[in-house]
């Protein structure tokens, strides 16, 4: 997103190189992963920024030289706003389950069109897991980057999937060997008692960004990740960056099979369009899929280890089937069943006033994940 913090961009180009030479040279763990999982890069989403970047060179890159795109617009700061009842019409989503902070309407702030394409692309793909790459300290943050209060400028604001989100942050930081490092005299060290991992709102508050917007308004849960305190390293440096990086970015990858995932189906063998999954005491809901890449109805929501119950139902009603399911122990690894399956013993075990529809014969899942990493750099 910022063009002046260009490690992302290499390191996106590093692990397609990676992925296809491991891939072609018969890497069980490389093939398992491609073979059941759907990759997107974008290693740059402000191009023009990095061009005014690049003509400084490194070393000697200002700190805010070429963050911003063409039009002078910080497009980590760009995104409308999560609750107005326009954006859902202007954007064509449905309001979102979980209603975050309020900011000035979206008609009052020019949207660029990378802000555009990007919201477009969200729409058009049923991801399901995110990064995105920034430079400037060494950390994983994960949302709400906004404040519950819009006043505070530092307030710990969780999402309702807290748990799963500490979880994608360790995936990347419990095996990034400079963020596990012991030295709070190094790049990042102000965060080694957090683990190297922190609420981006108990970081800085900010409206606008990228990784509120996709939980929110897609099924889509975005981390984002320092890579560290050079915004534009020199060209030695890079692989020694990949380097550090390499194992967090394939873990983190691997976290995509996680939970649980599939195709909801009523009791006919037909995709239920717009289908609601919701999980028990987490106030966020996942929809499946229907005009976008592959099957009608497919969906797939990450989930932390414990065992629970899931409820699917059609837009709009509540939940008329109930699955529990259980998530095997132990690390996930791509092309491993991600959860144990079976029918509600009674349909008191959904959570809420269920009603008989065609969906009460239950769900029949299969594998369908969607995974894409960016750049979208951020301070």
């Amino acid at each position: 997103i910022h063009g002046n913090e260009v490690a992302g961009r290499e390191m996106l180009i590093y692990l397609a190189q990676y992925l296809c030479s491991e891939y072609l040279l018969g890497s069980p763990r490389i093939q398992r992963l491609l073979n059941t999982t759907r990759i997107h890069l974008l290693p740059s989403m402000n191009p023009d920024g990095y061009e005014v970047a690049a003509a400084e060179g490194a070393g000697y890159n200002g700190w805010t030289s070429g963050r911003h795109n063409a039009q002078n617009l910080d497009l980590n700061r760009n995104f409308p706003d999560l609750t107005i009842p326009k954006l859902g019409r202007w954007a064509g989503w449905p309001a979102g389950t979980f209603l975050g902070p309020r900011t000035k309407p979206c008609s009052a702030r020019q949207v660029a069109p990378e802000t555009k394409a990007v919201m477009k692309w969200l729409r058009t793909i049923p991801f399901v897991l995110s990064a995105s790459l920034h430079g400037g300290d060494l950390v994983v943050s994960y949302p709400f980057d906004f404040s519950k209060h819009p006043q505070e400028e530092k307030m710990f604001s969780p999402t309702p999937d807290e748990k799963m989100f500490k979880l994608l942050a360790r995936a990347y930081a419990d095996v990034h060997p400079m963020m596990m490092d012991r030295s709070e005299n190094r790049c990042g060290g102000n965060f080694l008692k957090r683990g190297s991992i922190i609420n981006g709102a108990d970081w800085y508050s900010f409206t606008g960004g990228m990784s509120d917007f996709n939980y929110l308004h897609s099924n889509c849960f975005e981390i984002t990740v320092e890579l560290g305190c050079v915004k534009f390293p020199p060209e030695e440096a890079l692989y020694t960056l990949w380097q550090h990086n390499k194992e967090p970015l394939l873990s983190f990858v691997e976290m995509v099979h996680r939970g649980i995932k599939g195709v909801v189906m009523d009791k006919f063998g037909k995709p239920v369009k717009d289908a609601r999954i919701s999980v028990k005491a987490i106030r966020h809901d996942i929809t499946a899929g229907e005009h976008r890449p592959g099957p009608r109805g497919a969906g797939s929501r990450i989930r932390p280890p414990p065992a629970g119950w899931v409820g699917l139902s059609r837009a709009g009603s509540a939940p008329s089937s109930c699955v529990s399911y259980s998530t095997a122990p132990g690390r996930a690894r791509s092309g491993d069943p991600p959860s144990v399956w079976s029918p509600c013993s009674s349909r008191r075990d959904c959570w809420t006033n269920a009603t008989s529809s065609e969906m009460e014969e239950g769900a029949r899942l299969f594998l369908a994940q969607r995974f894409h990493l960016t750049d979208k750099l951020r301070v």
